[in-house]
């Protein structure tokens, strides 16, 4: 375990000595931000239109869900941006490391590939937290002006970190595979590309290929997730997803020891 910890801590801080952490949290919580005032804003209008209308000719006044309407767009948008800004985080992972030729070092101590595999994933995983954390504030705010469903909310953030996971141990994977940043960069984002169309692609259509389409898409199983709903399937997709990622970077891994 403390081998594990010296890895996470050693790239966690890795992270900070360079603009890479500094840029992909300041741009996700602003698009995140943008996006959460811009919706908020349209719910405010359409509550204040709808209301106008029923005083106007003596309606009942209708009332609509700021979960609907505000935190599951917006959870929906923090899967989709930082779908594309991950790969950003996991590029270096591995191939940095096997550039500079400092992962022989690393096969050759007395750590063993699980520690070193899984070190260095948790290192991505907690700096996905630490942009994922300040949302929060977003949340608090609906609540201090307003009175949303709490449980959609809990359930979102719990999609969230096991999307987040899933798609992480994959940049790992990618990474693992190429001593090229740019190369694991690319290779990742068009991977994460793939996932996102296959997700619209399971919205967008109903026949077999559909079906299919929706249950390989990682983006397509947040949306249980989302509406508060937490299906086992769901939870065991991500995790098996995850743990096959971190499974064949270890593989990847352990073949380079042989070479």
């Amino acid at each position: 375990m403390q081998n594990i910890f010296s890895i996470f801590w050693r790239e966690y801080k890795s992270y900070f000595l360079s603009p890479i952490a500094y840029v992909v949290i300041g741009v996700f919580l602003f698009l995140v931000a943008n996006r959460f005032v811009f919706k908020f804003n349209e719910f405010v209008q359409l509550t204040f239109e709808a209301t106008s209308e029923a005083v106007t000719y003596q309606q009942t006044i209708p009332k609509f869900s700021i979960n609907d309407v505000v935190i599951r767009y917006l959870f929906h948008n923090m899967r989709n941006i930082s779908l594309f800004l991950l790969p950003m985080i996991t590029m270096r992972l591995f191939a940095e490391e096997r550039k500079t030729g400092t992962l022989e070092l690393l096969l050759t101590s007395p750590l063993t590939i699980t520690q070193l595999v899984l070190g260095k994933f948790l290192s991505a995983f907690v700096l996905f937290l630490t942009m994922v954390i300040p949302t929060a504030l977003f949340q608090y705010y609906l609540f201090l002006y307003g009175n949303p469903d709490l449980g959609p909310v809990l359930t979102s953030y719990v999609g969230i970190v096991l999307y987040g996971a899933a798609v992480i141990s994959m940049g790992t994977l990618i990474s693992s595979l190429t001593e090229n940043q740019i190369i694991a960069g690319a290779l990742t984002f068009g991977a994460f590309l793939f996932l996102w169309i296959v997700g619209r692609v399971s919205d967008a259509t109903v026949s077999v290929w559909g079906e299919i389409a929706n249950y390989i898409s990682i983006t397509s199983h947040f949306t249980n997730f989302s509406m508060g709903v937490v299906d086992s399937r769901d939870v065991l997709f991500y995790l098996s997803f995850c743990f096959v990622g971190l499974f064949l970077t270890h593989q990847s891994i352990t073949s380079l020891r042989w070479r």
